[in-house]
């Protein structure tokens, strides 16, 4: 028996064990087990944890692992021993649990860097769904407040999650309050949306004028309280609601992994997601070379088929079989604006390709259903895992 074991439950995970059984399954080999560790009991559906009821945004991991005959474990992976090929955790009740392998996955995604500025306690952010559940209900406790900025927003960071939250909010609020609102969007670039690139700003500027998000640029907090917080030109803002979207770092296992990595903390892989002869890695953990020689980026376009191709190769290493080379889909990307529409861009350079209603009906396929793997049916997920583009 030779043993595949994932460690994370997000998209790069559940398509990374997905995939080796599928392989395993289509060759006939009954001696290939496949098990992944998770921290909690569902597949979170961490895009979509802008939008209202995020406590509803995830799948059931055993709906979907059940199935295709994953054994999961729910336990917290604390320390990974590549020489000796073990992995050590403990489950939900610390009980130590250890898991041998012959070939590892490293899915465990990627987190917030948290801010450490005073008062930096008070800040929401929604990086998790318990942490956007915990912003929703203080979202809805707002009526109960009295005091000034009890419906004003500072969203920090006008990156791609602060620009989809911040637009967001602007009618969660008035949904809430019943009356008007007030979200500000502070980012220490000179412009909105830096790393978005040119062709795109345009657009994103006047979605936020439209729906009356102000703009605090080249600015950066530096304190908050429950009902205030202090920009560093000293400009203070009552506001009952602070969320930070700042500065992504790969999960702290990928430190466990002997091998080079990015800015970011991501393993840098092969053409075949290895990192080491035992080790590969997927999803937020990995720098792969996406189309065009680009790295891939952290997000579930890239996650899901990375999950592929991993599980894949895995299988295939262990089975004696071809591996397959990690292949992108070409790049583009979806925006959420609110109320104001969305904005989908093509390539490298982001070029617009639709904005508005357009774009709006193409994220919310996206949304509710492209990033969806399919449930309770192991036919349905193993050929989806054998289809390696997001096109499908």
């Amino acid at each position: 028996m030779k043993d595949v074991l994932v460690l994370g439950g997000g998209f790069a995970g559940v398509w990374s064990a997905a995939g080796a059984v599928r392989l395993a399954r289509s060759v006939g080999n009954d001696d290939l087990r496949v098990r992944l560790i998770s921290t909690g009991d569902d597949m979170v559906i961490r895009p979509r944890l802008y939008e209202r009821n995020p406590d509803k945004m995830r799948v059931s991991l055993d709906s979907l692992l059940g199935p295709i005959g994953v054994n999961r474990m729910n336990a917290r992976v604390e320390f990974i021993d590549v020489t000796a090929q073990m992995v050590s955790a403990r489950d939900h009740d610390g009980t130590p649990v250890t898991a041998i392998y012959d070939r590892l996955v490293l899915a465990t995604g990627s987190q917030l860097n948290r801010p450490t500025f005073p008062g930096s306690a008070h800040v929401f952010d929604i990086d998790t769904v318990e942490a956007a559940t915990a912003l929703d209900a203080h979202l809805h406790r707002l009526p109960r407040l009295d005091q000034q900025g009890r419906y004003t927003a500072v969203v920090v960071g006008a990156g791609f999650t602060g620009v989809e939250i911040a637009t967001e909010l602007v009618g969660r609020l008035r949904e809430i309050a019943g009356t008007d609102v007030r979200v500000v969007l502070v980012e220490l670039a000179d412009v909105p949306g830096p790393e978005l690139g040119h062709a795109p700003r345009p657009f994103i500027v006047d979605a936020l004028t439209e729906l009356g998000v102000e703009l605090r640029l080249g600015r950066t907090p530096i304190a908050a309280t429950t009902d205030t917080v202090t920009l560093d030109d000293g400009e203070m803002i009552p506001a009952a609601t602070v969320v930070w979207t700042v500065g992504m770092a790969a999960s702290p296992l990928t430190a466990q992994i002997p091998g080079e990595r990015d800015r970011f903390g991501r393993l840098l892989v092969d053409e075949y997601l290895r990192v080491t002869p035992t080790v590969y890695a997927a999803g937020d953990t990995a720098a792969a070379i996406a189309d065009d020689g680009h790295p891939t980026i952290q997000s579930c376009q890239h996650a899901q088929p990375m999950g592929k191709y991993a599980g894949h190769n895995v299988a295939a290493d262990l089975l004696g079989l071809p591996m397959l080379p990690f292949t992108a889909d070409p790049y583009s990307n979806c925006l959420d604006l609110g109320a104001a529409g969305a904005l989908m861009t093509v390539g490298w350079d982001r070029v617009v390709d639709k904005a508005g209603a357009q774009a709006k009906a193409m994220k919310q396929a996206i949304n509710t259903q492209w990033i969806y793997p399919p449930i309770d049916s192991a036919d349905a997920l193993l050929a989806k895992a054998g289809h390696f583009s997001n096109s499908a």
